[in-house]
């Protein structure tokens, strides 16, 4: 997949408008940052909406070997350049998903109670793939209440242990804990070779019982494509209604 074509699918699932305030963040990280230890782990502070890196920890030469003030000035086109090939589609898929589900299904005011986990292998310095566990929390939000800032926490682990990319939203309850609200294996080859984008985000909204004018307003169209796609999808799967639909994807642990 071209650099162009990721840039544009992760600006249309980021879509942001308004400003926000980041130095108070920054000041935190930075005086956080001195007492971390050395490891394989950094944190970066995100703007999805400049597709910038605002803040990168001391530890990202040594999980990586890329020289902070550089991935600050690069930006996120050039860790996009460096994921590898086959995971890309998966994970464009799940931020999309995971977008989709905080904006459909999660209040305003919780929305700042979230946090996302996704991964995918990346290219480090020596030209040499990792696993990267990214773990992502939002900051601020912006004036549509959409999440534009992020506390990113980016593990580094060794390729040769073989990860699916999956995607998983957690929401910080009452009791101090958290509790995971949204799961998606997104190597599933029912889900990349079978099932397209706009199908997957019905499904996951079916299991919700969600109506087919639910859907459509969610998804910007119409009842009646709804229904078409319904049909289109339990033909491919060979099901005979949209319960068994739902009930087949829960019990495979899809969704």
């Amino acid at each position: 997949m071209k650099l162009k074509s990721i840039r544009e699918i992760y600006r249309d699932i980021f879509k942001s408008y308004g400003g926000v305030t980041l130095e108070k963040h920054i000041q935190n990280m930075r005086a956080l940052d001195v007492l971390l230890p050395h490891s394989a782990t950094f944190f970066c502070i995100t703007n999805t909406h400049k597709l910038s890196f605002e803040y990168v920890s001391k530890n990202l030469p040594i999980s990586l070997g890329f020289d902070s003030d550089m991935l600050k000035e690069k930006g996120m086109n050039f860790f996009w350049s460096r994921i590898h090939p086959d995971d890309q589609q998966p994970w464009l898929n799940a931020l999309k998903g995971l977008m989709v589900y905080t904006l459909g299904e999660i209040p305003v005011e919780d929305r700042l109670r979230m946090n996302y986990t996704w991964n995918y292998r990346l290219k480090n310095k020596n030209d040499e793939y990792v696993n990267i566990i990214q773990n992502t929390t939002p900051l601020e939000l912006d004036g549509d209440h959409k999440p534009i800032i992020g506390l990113a926490h980016y593990t580094a682990l060794n390729a040769n242990m073989k990860l699916d990319v999956c995607a998983s939203a957690k929401q910080l309850n009452q009791n101090g804990e958290y509790e995971t609200k949204y799961y998606n294996n997104y190597s599933q080859k029912l889900i990349e070779q079978d099932i397209s984008n706009r199908e997957r985000d019905i499904i996951r909204l079916l299991i919700l019982k969600k109506s087919s004018r639910e859907i459509a307003e969610k998804l910007f169209i119409s009842p009646h494509t709804v229904d078409t796609h319904r049909r289109n999808i339990i033909k491919k799967l060979k099901l005979t209604s949209t319960a068994e639909l739902a009930s087949y994807f829960k019990h495979n642990g899809i969704y």
